[in-house]
């Protein structure tokens, strides 16, 4: 039976009837659609192989919804597979949940699926299972998404914070706060005109070839919220141990350092959607960094620093003047709605 597109959301669509399924057949279907989802049950049945599952969950509320380099569904794909890969897990299915606003753009949703999409094809992912709803004019900005994700994890992969150890080398996968200064100058009310992309990208291909340049990668995680700082404040926090960091090593871009600048941040403590942290056995860094560079997500990856002796679990850097700063964890949230 035929019908005519809608071209805005409207609450039924959120109702479980007639428009439900018009909004499955015109905009999620088209673009996610594989033999898991398009069976439309309540729970996608998967199969995995003998090793341990990974999942994660996470929720993207970015403002606003398109940011160069990216937009909130290539945030909500890459976000749950990079959560997934820094355990060296390998992604394989996503759920998406969408709380979608009235009166929203079809438009809108579609070109945010279409994206999802095309970043998941990348990622080597399925979106097997979701959910839509639909709230009153203002109660939403447009869209917020949920997703989550299952990955695989082979019998041999031992990534945790418990397995760092002194001595071990810290690396970093590309330039700093590319995605948190990217979104704030999207918001032109700030009066920040810049060139700044995303970084927002899918890590699991990098993740992989780390992992075959050596078995002795320690820890990993993805520096989102809160940026390098705070992701290596939990890391020391969970190891008890001390980190020092050297400030000429950190790759900061100076277009991301001008910003930072005019606004009064610290790009240690900007988000990040596409750079990864690791802590890898000094006598494989140099062969985890070469692995790392013939990736492009990983091509400016740096050595940034070192676990060293100290007391207690803190993280300190060496300025470029030769002094040392305690780099303590965010306080407050220095970024609002970048994820």
């Amino acid at each position: 039976m035929s019908h005519t597109p809608e071209k805005k959301v409207r609450l039924a669509h959120g109702g479980g009837g007639r428009l439900s399924r018009q909004l499955l057949d015109d905009v999620f279907l088209p673009v996610f659609g594989n033999t898991d989802l398009n069976r439309l049950n309540d729970s996608a049945i998967l199969h995995a192989g003998p090793g341990q599952l990974a999942f994660t969950t996470d929720s993207y509320v970015v403002d606003p919804l398109f940011f160069p380099g990216g937009n909130i569904g290539s945030l909500a794909v890459c976000g749950t597979v990079n959560d997934l890969a820094v355990m060296g897990a390998e992604p394989r299915y996503l759920s998406a949940g969408f709380i979608l606003e009235e009166g929203l753009p079809i438009d809108t949703l579609q070109a945010v699926v279409h994206t999802m999409g095309e970043t998941a094809k990348a990622a080597g992912v399925s979106i097997v299972t979701g959910d839509t709803k639909v709230v009153a004019r203002g109660q939403a900005d447009g869209i917020f998404i949920n997703t989550a994700g299952i990955g695989y994890i082979d019998h041999r992969s031992r990534v945790s914070e418990s397995r760092l150890c002194e001595g071990d080398v810290i690396l970093v996968s590309g330039p700093l706060g590319c995605h948190g200064m990217a979104v704030i100058s999207a918001r032109k009310a700030l009066g920040i005109e810049s060139e700044i992309q995303s970084d927002v990208a899918p890590l699991n291909g990098l993740v992989k070839a780390m992992m075959n340049a050596s078995p002795n990668i320690h820890a990993m995680r993805d520096a989102t919220r809160g940026g390098l700082a705070s992701v290596l404040n939990e890391m020391a926090d969970q190891a008890g141990l001390h980190i020092e960091i050297k400030e000429a090593k950190l790759p900061i871009r100076d277009e991301v350092n001008t910003a930072c600048e005019l606004l009064g941040f610290d790009p240690v403590y900007v988000a990040n959607e596409g750079v990864l942290v690791a802590s890898v056995a000094q006598e494989d860094a140099e062969a985890v960094l070469h692995a790392m560079q013939g990736v492009t997500v990983g091509a400016e990856a740096r050595i940034i620093g070192r676990v060293c002796q100290g007391t207690g679990s803190r993280v300190t850097m060496e300025t470029t003047l030769g002094t040392h700063r305690i780099v303590d964890m965010l306080s407050g949230e220095q970024l609002p709605r970048i994820c």
